[in-house]
């Protein structure tokens, strides 16, 4: 039996039963969502449908076939791995120094509330949308793995795979965002919660500087 997108049913499942598995695998997106939660709910939902968003770019990129210069060309692939390394190295040192700047060692419950505010869901869609659209590995993935799910590879086939991807993956992150949102609401003890902070940090920046590294 075949269903709309050019493909079996079997293969569907199956390809659902993959992004499933890979959703739930600790990646850059989701320490970031993490890292957001320390914030709210809300900017920790932002920055995961901002992954999600992504994931769809690279799922148009990779069905316009833009995507094969990245496996084809070993200095596009290194210098778009390398600003991805970077971007994260930099939301990891800033969280770092707002942390320090905002707290400096203690911290009272009017601080929280005033770093809370001071986190936009826009910043935090836009750290999820980049961090993404900077990972050529996302784009790697749909190129490599895609086709083999399709019995007839076209645009709006891939591209409908690419969204189901992305959908599951923000369905996954979205949960991750309210769970971790919801034992940081738990954590009152400012320093639980700077420690926590400071390692979601920490991550963000040891995660880019691995990624940059590895370009090399």
């Amino acid at each position: 039996m075949r269903c709309h997108v050019g493909m079996s049913i079997s293969l569907l499942l199956s390809f659902v039963g993959l992004c499933v598995l890979l959703s739930i695998t600790p990646g850059p997106d989701s320490f970031l969502v993490l890292r957001f939660s320390m914030a709210g709910r809300r900017p920790a939902i932002a920055a995961a449908m901002g992954s999600a968003v992504g994931g769809i770019v690279w799922a148009v990129v990779v069905a316009a076939g833009v995507a094969a210069l990245l496996e084809q060309s070993a200095t596009a692939y290194r210098t778009l791995k390398v600003i991805g390394g970077i971007y994260l190295v930099y939301l990891g040192i800033r969280a770092l120094l707002a942390h320090r700047r905002g707290h400096g060692g203690q911290r009272d419950s009017s601080g929280i509330q005033e770093r809370e505010r001071s986190t936009t869901v826009r910043a935090a869609f836009a750290a999820g949308l980049l961090s993404c659209v900077f990972n050529p590995k996302v784009g790697l993935f749909y190129l490599a793995v895609l086709p083999q799910f399709l019995t007839h590879v076209s645009f709006a086939n891939t591209l409908t795979l690419g969204v189901i991807e992305s959908s599951i993956a923000a369905i996954e992150m979205v949960l991750l965002a309210l769970a971790a949102s919801r034992a940081a609401e738990l954590l009152r003890n400012p320093r639980v919660r700077g420690r926590l902070e400071q390692a979601s940090a920490a991550i963000l920046t040891a995660l880019g500087i691995g990624t940059a590294a590895s370009a090399a």
